[in-house]
């Protein structure tokens, strides 16, 4: 069965604790449980998530919708924001856990990335020696958000097309994002195979595009 990869990177940084990494992770259990509901996801969708703040750790390694449990999140009281080493790790890992086509067998589908971050990377000048090499893992798309008033979204313009606002920090507004999460890679399971571009679904009204 060919897996439809899709990499979580959660920006975990000081300014994301109490009850902004609650909300996230409330929108992650949504997220999921939409998710185990579609017959399609359920076969396919295999779910990856990398956590970065001063330190950038993969708490989830690629694995299958029906055996996933969501991992403890946690968030230092403060420090810097490691964008870049979180890209870093998300390439070793798509080039070792993404399987690739070859003459006998089918590889996976183009990996999905979703990215959140509060704030902007510490470490800018990585990250931007660090977008070339994700753009060379040709991901079917990647959708980058920007959380709370304090994230800038410029830099994610440098990585993706597709940046999206989020105004507030509280658990409406994650779980209404990660229900559109849910409903995008629902599209992307669909479309695979028809078309290299994903078409995401309308986002919803608390999800502000960034053009």
């Amino acid at each position: 069965m060919r897996r439809l990869p899709v990499y979580l990177l959660i920006d975990t940084s000081g300014s994301m604790r109490g009850e902004p990494i609650e909300s996230v992770k409330v929108g992650l259990e949504a997220m999921v449980s939409s998710l185990r509901q579609d017959p399609f996801a359920l076969e396919s969708v295999n779910i990856s998530i990398i956590t970065f703040d001063r330190e950038v750790k993969q708490i989830l390694p690629l694995t299958p919708l029906d055996e996933l449990q969501l991992p403890e999140i946690n968030t230092p009281e403060s420090g810097p924001t490691h964008t870049g080493q979180a890209l870093k790790l998300l390439c070793e890992k798509i080039d070792s856990e993404v399987r690739m086509s070859t003459p006998e067998q089918k590889g996976d589908w183009m990996p999905l990335l979703f990215i959140m971050t509060d704030g902007k990377p510490s470490d800018s000048q990585l990250y931007k020696e660090m977008i070339p090499e994700v753009k060379k893992r040709h991901f079917a798309s990647i959708i980058a958000c920007a959380a709370g008033m304090s994230a800038k979204t410029e830099p994610l313009k440098e990585l993706t097309s597709e940046v999206y606002s989020l105004d507030t920090v509280d658990s409406t507004a994650f779980k209404k994002f990660f229900k559109w999460v849910s409903d995008s890679i629902g599209v992307g399971n669909r479309s695979i195979g028809a078309t290299e571009d994903l078409v995401l679904p309308p986002p919803p009204e608390e999800v502000n595009v960034i053009i």
